[in-house]
């Protein structure tokens, strides 16, 4: 039953589907619980710094159940996703309603939409990095696939790294020139994917060309199908996902920087190059991506797996709480500067 507990995890698309279901001013009930109740949750539960046994370990790896947890946001996030759709299309909703549902349809396509797709995209299987790619569409984040696999885990807490915030980077600058220099950095990645596999521009394997045409296409649909009312309303929720989810990226690895050693390379990625945190609230309903650190210790390793580093950053708070705290810039710095070791500080300046 223990294993059950990531269930937690489809309690923001429940909450987002009682909003859709109780109109009014409910439809704020979304954003609420992510940036109020769940924060306040974590403040009441304690942390857990447990890792798993050996047995443990070898138990959980080959349980499949951790598996289809992650497979079942895909009919849960399109099925919300597509009965909003269509609600919306039909102008039954007040101006401050369409808003609302903006905000609740854009976190959980944030939360069980690109959060999952980040999860899978590490995977091996085919079939998973199709389901990955999936649940990156309606957020129009799908070039996210190329950057983050081949780009940001690679140049994590380097100054190369758009996902990496700088410090005292307040997360609105960081919003734009993360979302535009990780878009960029995609097709860089995907040309310099293209020439070592001698592939042309408009081979299969060319991944941005047949992102930029689903998502194309999956907008075009959406207009031509559901009128203009909602395609607004995908473009606007879209822009709400990949917001949370740049917020988040703000938060993993803010501050952290590798030093450059003398051959002009970087120290390898260790488990001090990200924010770790063991708010069990937190870790439930985001499938453990709080423990980042040894994420990027090890990027393979699966989601209930994952481990708790000494030697990491300790974030104050769990990461649903943070993203609140981030978003007001004084209480952020005065909170988390004093956290980062002062020679990274020190390389930053």
């Amino acid at each position: 039953m223990r294993d059950l507990k990531y269930l937690a995890a489809f309690s923001t698309p429940l909450v987002a589907a009682i909003a859709l279901y109780l109109k009014g001013y409910y439809t704020f009930l979304t954003p609420i619980y992510a940036f109020g109740v769940i924060p306040l949750m974590e403040l009441i539960f304690s942390q857990n710094t447990e890792n798993l046994s050996e047995a443990e370990v070898e138990e959980k790896s080959i349980n499949p159940v951790f598996d289809w947890l992650l497979y079942l946001n895909i009919p849960v996030v399109f099925g919300l996703l597509i009965i909003t759709l269509y609600n919306v299309s039909t102008g039954m909703y007040a101006t401050y309603e369409f808003i609302g549902l903006i905000f609740s349809t854009g976190i959980v396509l944030g939360s069980n939409g690109i959060n999952v797709a980040h999860e899978l995209g590490h995977r091996k299987t085919q079939y998973e990095q199709i389901m990955a790619k999936i649940l990156l569409l309606p957020s129009m984040y799908m070039h996210f696939f190329v950057e983050h696999n081949f780009g940001h885990h690679l140049h994590a807490a380097t100054k190369e790294d758009p996902a990496t915030a700088r410090y005292n980077q307040v997360v609105y600058s960081f919003w734009i020139t993360s979302t535009v220099r990780q878009y960029i950095n995609a097709w860089k990645i995907q040309q310099n994917l293209r020439k070592r596999g001698n592939f042309s521009f408009f081979s299969f394997k060319n991944n941005m060309l047949w992102f930029t045409l689903l998502q194309i296409g999956f907008l075009a649909s959406i207009f031509f199908f559901l009128g203009s009312l909602a395609f607004m309303f995908a473009v606007a929720s879209a822009v709400v996902s990949f917001l949370l989810l740049e917020t988040i990226n703000y938060i993993e690895h803010y501050g952290l920087l590798r030093k450059k050693l003398a051959s002009g390379r970087y120290e390898r990625v260790r488990e001090i190059h990200s924010w770790n945190s063991n708010h069990v609230i937190g870790r439930i309903v985001l499938y453990e991506l709080t423990r980042h650190s040894d994420h990027h210790y090890k990027a393979s390793k699966k989601y209930q797996l994952l481990d708790c580093h000494e030697k990491s950053p300790q974030m104050p708070f769990g990461y649903p709480t943070s993203l609140v705290m981030a978003l007001i810039p004084p209480l952020w710095f005065k909170v988390m500067n004093k956290r980062i070791p002062a020679e990274m500080v020190a390389i930053a300046k």
